[in-house]
């Protein structure tokens, strides 16, 4: 299938309960191109440098919505806020000073999701589940950074229905400073994520097929 073909089925099968996000880490500039004319708007990076290359390059598509979904490092804020749409993965203070910073000097506001470590894998990055009620309390003060709500990875080794219903479960717990919405699920396990309350799908080798490019 080519990928109006593949964006059609998914729209169908998670039919309007989340928000389809395009992970075109990767992948090249005509299959985003592609996605892009076939109806989706929203986009997922993984890296910064990509992310920025891209958004320049595409800025003729007026409607596109860059979301950064890995980790970001402080020091490519200033590069990546002007793209940026909104960031899944805010995991640490001192980026949400930045952030913030950023949104204070640009007039905006920025929607993020706290990634959480929901596994406690020592291999991901994320905010333990006992720690997060802390960390709300001191990322208060950020007033330009709009939290939505909650966002994970499950590890590979377990069932991850039994993840999502965890983070789903404690994004309830942290109202009403985040707002609903959990970013969870992926092209192998994104219809288990939309029947856990999944608001926002992160959806790659499903929708774009095989990576093009080499991968770090």
């Amino acid at each position: 299938m080519d990928i109006k073909s593949r964006l059609e089925t998914i729209e169908t099968e998670v039919d309007d309960r989340a928000l389809i996000i395009g992970v075109s880490k990767k992948q090249p500039i005509e299959k985003i191109v592609e996605a892009y004319h076939a109806g989706l708007r929203d986009f997922g990076e993984n890296y910064a440098q990509e992310m920025i290359e891209k958004a320049k390059q595409l800025s003729d598509l007026s409607e596109i919505r860059w979301h950064f979904i890995g980790h970001l490092q402080k020091n490519k804020v200033n590069q990546i806020f002007p793209y940026l749409f909104s960031l899944h993965t805010l995991d640490s203070l001192k980026l949400a000073e930045k952030l913030n910073r950023c949104c204070e000097e640009s007039g905006r506001r920025l929607d993020v999701y706290l990634q959480i470590n929901i596994d406690g894998e020592d291999s991901k990055s994320g905010i333990s589940p006992e720690k997060i009620f802390e960390f709300l309390t001191f990322l208060k003060k950020y007033e330009q950074l709009n939290l939505l709500g909650l966002m994970c990875i499950p590890s590979p080794d377990k069932d991850p229905k039994i993840a999502f219903d965890a983070l789903r479960e404690l994004e309830q717990k942290c109202r009403p400073i985040t707002k609903g919405k959990l970013s969870m699920g992926m092209s192998s396990d994104y219809m288990i994520a939309v029947k856990c309350g999944s608001t926002a799908i992160r959806i790659g080798t499903t929708l774009f097929g095989p990576r093009e490019l080499n991968s770090p």
